[in-house]
């Protein structure tokens, strides 16, 4: 199984999703940006580092949000979802996604994620954002 982490950045009230490239596993769906855990590192030092490498966010991580385990045809992984502070006036821009969307909790319906990422979106939906 393999640990896997995920941001939750919340700006004005929007959440910052990105969508998976073509040529990757689940290509075009959407998800919360993060990455692998490597040997060695915390979860918090993964999604630290995986937000450098994918978005050049220097982050502050959060509290815990939940953890997601899911088993696709590629193995099983164990999301773990954290609340993610950056500075307000950073523009983002990802170096690893096709696209990405500051959205409310009522445009989640809109976009489609992976299975693993489906308990996160529900976590946030029961949430005030603020």
């Amino acid at each position: 199984m393999k640990e896997v982490t995920a941001a939750v950045i919340v700006r004005n009230q929007k959440v910052l999703i990105a969508q998976r490239p073509a040529g990757k596993s689940l290509a075009h769906y959407w998800e919360f940006p993060g990455g692998k855990l490597e040997v060695g590192e915390t979860l918090p030092q993964c999604l630290k580092r995986e937000l450098k490498e994918e978005l050049n966010l220097d982050a502050t991580i959060g509290s815990f949000i939940t953890a997601s385990r899911f088993e696709y045809e590629f193995g099983t992984i164990n999301l773990n979802a954290f609340f993610v502070s950056i500075a307000p006036d950073i523009e983002v821009r990802s170096n690893e996604h096709e696209q990405i969307k500051w959205i409310s909790l009522a445009e989640f319906d809109n976009y489609q994620f992976p299975p693993a990422d489906v308990p996160i979106v529900e976590a946030l939906k029961k949430l005030k954002l603020g």
